[in-house]
């Protein structure tokens, strides 16, 4: 029953959010109820009743009012767009339309800091501009125009980068911007944040692999990526030694990677 009721009182609040919603863009785009209606292909009486909250509209018309004002549906349903500046709000063409980025008081991004402690949270809330509003902050004026976050990494498969620090990606719009041989942190529906090379890029997916040849290149498919965010410039939290560099350790990683295919062929036997 208790179940019942909270379905009913979130069905209530998105509803109410996005008749407001739905009002104020039309009102942005200076547009009558009945401009909107035709554009929609319904009537003006059905658009009314869901800028009055008083029907809820269909999933796949849902879609057509977020192509149409060019906003994402959750975002939609979710947020009061009327606290969110639509100029700081960047149109995307791909999985999705909106990447809300914060500015400073001269109106230039600032870099977003996404410790791995948050990664997870990151995958859920990168469409939302409150999620993005909590974040953390730094500015680097060299890297000059762009949008930019700072992601922190861990593991060993890119070194020399240690655990806890931090790589700084310039966001790509569009994945046929990749290019062979360089470096990017993927935003991906099965593993999350990684931080890759690049090796190929075909129309379906995309060939990865660590800089660690104890790893192997592995896929990922062009649908599963959210965001592509170019290498830029990293920050070490730990200070390099000579043993990071060490010939030696280089060959016993090479050694692991050996055993590692020798362990997996036999497992095949």
């Amino acid at each position: 029953m208790y179940q019942n009721y909270l379905y009913l009182l979130i069905q209530i609040v998105s509803m109410s959010i996005l008749s407001e919603n739905i009002r104020y863009l039309r009102a942005q785009l200076g547009f009558s109820q009945n401009k909107v209606a035709n554009d929609l292909i319904i009537t003006r009486v059905r658009y009314a009743k869901y800028e009055d909250a008083t029907s809820e509209p269909p999933v796949e018309l849902l879609i057509r009012m977020s192509r149409y004002f060019h906003i994402s549906i959750d975002l939609m349903v979710s947020a009061d767009l009327r606290k969110i500046p639509l100029k700081e709000i960047m149109e995307l063409p791909d999985n999705r339309i909106l990447l809300p980025v914060k500015v400073d008081y001269n109106g230039e991004n600032i870099i977003e800091i996404i410790p791995h402690k948050a990664s997870m949270g990151y995958l859920s809330g990168y469409a939302d501009p409150e999620y993005i509003e909590n974040l953390q902050t730094i500015s680097l004026p060299f890297l000059g125009a762009g949008t930019y976050r700072a992601f922190q990494v861990e593991g060993d498969s890119m070194p020399p980068y240690k655990d806890g620090a931090f790589i700084i990606g310039k966001y790509l719009e569009k994945a046929t911007e990749l290019k062979k041989g360089k470096s990017y942190l993927f935003v991906t529906r099965s593993e999350g944040i990684t931080y890759k090379r690049l090796v190929k890029a075909e129309e379906v997916a995309i060939t990865v692999a660590a800089d660690n040849p104890f790893y192997e290149p592995y896929s990922i498919p062009i649908a599963d990526i959210f965001e592509i965010w170019e290498y830029a410039c990293s920050i070490s939290t730990h200070e390099f030694t000579k043993e990071d560099f060490n010939t030696d350790q280089l060959q016993i990683i090479e050694l692991l990677k050996e055993l590692k295919t020798e362990v997996s062929e036999l497992n095949k036997k």
